[in-house]
């Protein structure tokens, strides 16, 4: 019964409602990975690549609502988690990270496989522990469950995140029989999570200073999927006259006159546009933004007051203007405007000339989007508009890094059954695919992954493993290497941007479509593009990967009609 302990810790994770894990194959992992394969409420998958891997559990995580278990083997394998660890870290995603390791006395001995693994996440994990090495005694073993218990509650305390679980092992660490370990009764301890804390907000104080001001406005920051949010500020923009900002990843789309094309019209020089839509009273919730120009209007424009809403943790004051932070989650706090509001006369005249404002200037975009593509449809954008504005009924959109990303926030979405995810956390380009591929795996939605060159080549090892991916579809842009560096001033300026800001490369997806047994598109001319998106788009069993072929150049001259078309209609 020499492993009996690292499967009663697995039996912990199973008690709090962990189902699934990513092990990926190692030798010094072996307890581990026998602990949780043998274990039938968790379904167990192997991923080779430790850094995919992450990624892929970033993705079941994002869609199963409950941490992923992370396993590997020691040393090296352990830092290919780093990316996604901060990924994870930032974007409030809970993950149990456990790595093997080797024991205390062959640390810095030059023993293979063999580096300094305790705390080896820093600062991007909410906290790391590290079970004890002899588990035969009955005091260590109560030791490491109490660890297993406080990792996994700290895991899903609000704000959500990874943890880190070091496990260290002597040899032999393989069973002397093949005989399954028994798992006995293990006592598991919960705490009081965010969802049943009781918030103390002093509405009186809300009251007080919601009178003092008329211009008031809501910004809600990158935040998953919520229906009852939406309606809940849906009324208050209604009955109210309060304007709601959300760019693509805030998941607010589903609301009919959200402001949602502010990086596009808060970029076109407009004098004193600024200063029209400058707010006394910005009320913000979820993480973070993406547009640039949103960003600067708020900080070189700075509301008299700002108030966030998060129930717990540090608030990031993205605007520099942060004066209060409200300790309730954002529909209570939204419903309770609603139900009981501050003023008698909530609407005043005020108000909704300044919801005028922001009404007016979304509504110049979205009369030009669709009217635009219609005729503009071949370039990079507008494959991109093309795409999002034919799929039909619930899916899952990712967007990747760089250009893809920004080009959706541009465009915008017009099925609220569409639901976004980006890797927005560290806003790196790695992993993206590989997250996408963790959500297929855990989900019946079609699953559209919209990427650059780069980002997908660089992380091809997300196909690398024996499941199906029936529904996915990743629409690749291709234009031989990053071309966002010639649509910033910076770097487009400069005499070293062939040779070391863009990544030249000549690779297509046709082989690798091929060797992952995927389908696969290349439309070469404009007369193709509406029968082989519906191809493309069409749910049959088969995962498919769409290529559009382009050069940097060409997308920087068609980003730019398109901007110069907007600056001439309005």
């Amino acid at each position: 019964m020499r492993l009996q302990p690292i499967f009663n810790l697995i039996e912990i994770c199973a008690k709090h409602g962990l189902k699934r894990a990513i092990i990926s194959p190692g030798s010094r992992n072996a307890p581990l990975t026998m602990a949780l394969a043998r274990n039938p409420k968790i379904q167990c998958r192997s991923i080779s690549d430790e850094r995919s891997a992450a990624f892929i559990a970033i993705g079941i995580t994002q869609q199963i609502k409950k941490p992923t278990i992370l396993c590997c083997t020691s040393g090296s394998a352990s830092l290919n988690y780093a990316p996604a660890v901060a990924e994870a870290f930032f974007q409030q995603i809970p993950l149990i990270i456990l790595t093997a390791d080797r024991p205390p006395e062959w640390i810095d001995q030059f023993d293979g496989q063999t580096i300094r693994q305790n705390g080896i996440y820093g600062e991007h994990v909410k906290n790391s522990y590290s079970i004890p090495v002899d588990l035969t005694n009955e005091a260590a073993q109560v030791h490491a469950s109490r660890i297993m218990n406080e990792a996994i509650n700290t895991s899903m305390e609000f704000p959500q995140g990874p943890v880190h679980i070091n496990v260290p092992f002597r040899e032999p660490f393989y069973p002397e029989s093949n005989a399954v370990e028994e798992t006995p009764n293990t006592a598991i301890k919960t705490l009081i999570t965010s969802k049943t804390l009781h918030y103390s907000v002093d509405w009186d104080a809300i009251k007080r200073g919601w009178k003092r001001y008329n211009r008031k406005v809501i910004l809600g920051g990158q935040n998953a999927k919520d229906k009852e949010l939406s309606n809940v500020l849906s009324s208050l923009f209604k009955e109210h006259k309060i304007p709601v900002l959300g760019d693509v990843i805030s998941n607010l789309h589903d609301i009919d006159e959200v402001i949602a094309h502010a990086d596009l019209f808060l970029g076109n020089g407009k004098k004193g546009l600024y200063e029209s839509l400058k707010p006394d009273l910005l009320i913000t919730f979820g993480k973070s933004t993406i547009s640039k120009n949103l960003k600067l209007m708020l900080r070189n424009n700075k509301a008299k007051e700002h108030w966030h809403i998060q129930s717990h943790g540090d608030a990031a004051d993205t605007f520099n203007s942060l004066t209060k932070v409200i300790r309730t989650t954002p529909r209570d706090f939204f419903q309770k405007l609603i139900e009981d509001p501050p003023l008698k006369d909530f609407s005043t005249q005020k108000q909704e000339n300044y919801c005028n404002i922001w009404l007016i200037e979304e509504r110049k975009v979205r009369r030009l989007i669709p009217n635009y593509f219609k005729t503009n449809p071949w370039s990079e954008i507008g494959i991109v508009q093309n795409v999002l504005s034919k799929i039909n009924g619930a899916a899952n959109i990712h967007l990747a890094n760089s250009m893809p990303v920004r080009y959706a926030n541009l465009v915008g979405l017009q099925s609220p059954e569409l639901e976004v995810f980006a890797n927005r956390g560290t806003s790196g380009i790695d992993g993206c695919t590989s997250t996408t591929v963790g959500a297929c795996l855990e989900t019946d939605r079609l699953n559209l992954l919209i990427t650059g060159d780069v980002a997908f080549f660089y992380d091809r090892n997300a196909f690398w493993h024996n499941y199906d991916l029936k529904n996915l579809r990743v629409l690749l842009i291709n234009n031989a290497g990053g071309g966002i560096f010639r649509m910033i001033n910076g770097p487009s300026q400069l005499p070293e941007l062939d040779e070391f800001f863009e990544t030249h490369q000549a690779l297509s997806a046709q082989a690798l479509a091929s060797e992952f047994d995927l389908d696969y598109f290349n439309c070469d001319k404009p007369s193709k593009l509406n029968n082989y998106i519906d191809q493309f788009l069409e749910q049959d069993g088969r995962g498919k990967i769409f290529e559009f072929t382009t050069t940097s150049e060409k997308a920087v001259i068609a980003l730019n009609e398109f901007k110069d078309e907007f600056r001439r209609t309005v």
